[in-house]
């Protein structure tokens, strides 16, 4: 995602501000609805109601799917296999004006000709069936604020690099049609969890270049609309990324890219049940 301090993390990982230990909480869920692209509270507020209902009491649920590419040198990409994911998410407000969000999301690989959630996936590009494991961010918390710093260590596995704290600004676009749009990425560079002298078959490398980029569409009056502690988003993410360890590809040049759409859905019940079924299979706490 765009702005200085925003990271993410290895897996499926969709971008989050920087996570750090959670300050104090404030019980007023007030937020700024006056647009104004360059104050740091209103893109503090405004990506808060994107990314979560910052009405504690109420959970938001946002859904995605797209499909995985396989990238080769001297090779067509190729589609190997489609992702569905679905997250929910809970805010609060802190003392300081900002807002701590914590988020569960859980994804599973479909068949891209027949849609069924997979259990074992053929690789063309190794011409072998493998285990496919769902992808699962537990817990995936953030704070949001009105500054951001230096980005997430990655579990330490990112050295710390000191950087003076600037505006959270987001780069937004005012065209047609009352709606606003919100252009968020960020490219990464960091030590693998696995690497490949313990992992040879599923590490990709010891080192792991990621690219997310996220775009998301919302409604102007939305945005203006105090009674809205949600604003609905339409959008699409995109990730360049390792070979995931399922693809059991070792350090075979190339990598894996996604493209996807997303949006907020009402509840669980709007979800495909086979996906719910599966989710469940994993846990009732990925549905809460």
């Amino acid at each position: 995602m765009v702005g200085p301090g925003i990271t993410s993390v290895e897996g499926l990982g969709l971008a989050v501000i920087a996570a750090a230990a959670a300050p104090a909480r404030a019980a007023s869920p007030g937020f700024v609805t006056k647009i104004d692209f360059k104050d740091p509270k209103w893109n503090r507020d405004i990506f808060a109601r994107m990314d979560g209902d910052v009405d504690p009491a109420r959970e938001k649920l946002g859904w995605l799917k797209g499909i995985a590419y396989g990238v080769r040198d001297n090779e067509k990409v190729q589609p190997l296999f489609a992702v569905e994911r679905f997250s929910l998410a809970r805010i609060t407000r802190l003392n300081d004006g900002g807002w701590r969000r914590l988020l569960r999301e859980i994804a599973f690989c479909r068949d891209i000709d027949t849609d069924k959630i997979l259990e074992t996936w053929h690789n063309p590009h190794t011409d072998k069936d493998v285990k496919v494991i769902p992808i699962a961010n537990d817990l995936f918390n953030c704070t949001i604020a009105d500054t951001v710093g230096a980005p997430a260590s990655y579990g330490g596995r990112q050295k710390a690099v000191a950087a003076p704290q600037k505006p959270f600004l987001l780069d937004w676009s005012d065209r047609s049609n009352d709606t606003l749009i919100c252009r968020m990425g960020i490219d990464m560079g960091y030590p693998g969890s696995l690497q490949p002298d313990k992992w040879p078959r599923e590490s990709a490398g010891s080192f792991n270049r990621v690219s997310e980029h996220f775009i998301y569409t919302i409604n102007r009056k939305d945005a203006e609309n105090p009674r809205m502690t949600h604003v609905p988003a339409v959008g699409a993410w995109s990730r360049s990324t390792p070979w995931l360890p399922l693809t059991v590809m070792g350090q075979m040049p190339g990598n894996i890219s996604y493209f996807t759409n997303f949006t907020s859905i009402h509840s669980i019940s709007d979800l495909p049940a086979d996906l719910v079924t599966a989710a469940r299979g994993k846990g009732e706490k990925w549905l809460h």
